[in-house]
C-alpha cells in the first residue's frame, strides 16, 4: 500500500494545552495506517484573529499515511472530539485544534483543503513545520516552508516551551515559561 507524508497541525489553549496535544500525538500513533515519522518543538503562541483568548501552545507531526484525505480529516476531527472540543465560534479557545497543513503535494479544493489555505500566513504554523521538514515546497506557492516563514506577514512572537512533546502527563518537560 502506497504511503504519503503529512504534515499535522495540533494547538490548544484551554485546560491541561500540553496534555492535549499529547492526546492527538498519541493518537495518531495508534491510528492503523499512520506511521509517526517526527514532531515539532512545542511553541506558546499569541491568539490571530479573536485575541481576547488565553495563549495557545502549537506544534506539527510528521506522519507517513495510507489514509486518504477525507480519512485523515475523520481522523483529525475524532481526535478533536476526544479532546471536548466546543466551537462557540470562528478562531475561538479550543482544547484542541487539528489541521492538516499538507498531505504529500496534494492540492484539493474542497474540505479538506490542501494545502492548508492559511498556512502560508500562521507563523504559528510555519515555525514548527520549518524546525521538522525546512525543505517542503508548498505546491501552490513553489516556496519552501522556510521561505514562507521568511516572508510570513505574521509577526508574532514564539515562544520555545519545550524542545519534544514528552510521553506522559506530569512528565517534568522543563517547560520554559514565556
Amino acid at each position: 500500500m502506497s504511503t504519503t507524508l503529512a504534515a499535522i497541525g495540533l494547538g490548544s489553549n484551554l485546560g491541561d494545552r500540553l496534555g492535549y496535544l499529547q492526546l492527538a500525538s498519541r493518537g495518531f500513533q495508534q491510528t492503523e495506517g499512520v506511521r509517526f515519522v517526527a514532531q515539532s518543538p512545542v511553541y506558546e503562541t499569541p491568539p490571530l484573529g479573536y485575541t481576547d483568548q488565553p495563549a495557545f501552545l502549537n506544534m506539527v507531526l510528521l506522519l507517513e499515511t495510507s489514509l486518504d484525505a477525507n480519512a485523515l480529516l475523520s481522523r483529525c476531527a475524532e481526535l478533536e472530539d476526544q479532546a471536548q472540543r466546543k466551537r462557540l465560534f470562528r478562531n475561538g479557545p479550543r482544547t484542541l485544534d487539528v489541521d492538516i497543513l499538507f498531505l504529500g503535494d496534494e492540492i484539493r479544493q474542497h474540505d479538506p483543503i490542501l494545502p492548508h489555505p492559511r498556512l502560508h500566513e500562521r507563523r504559528f504554523a510555519l515555525q514548527p513545520l520549518c524546525d521538522i521538514a525546512p525543505d517542503w515546497v508548498h505546491p501552490l506557492l513553489d516556496q519552501s516552508v522556510c521561505e514562507l516563514l521568511q516572508t510570513c506577514p505574521d509577526d508574532s512572537m514564539l515562544c520555545l516551551v519545550a524542545q519534544h512533546l514528552p510521553e506522559a502527563a506530569g512528565y517534568d518537560t522543563g517547560l520554559s515559561h514565556c
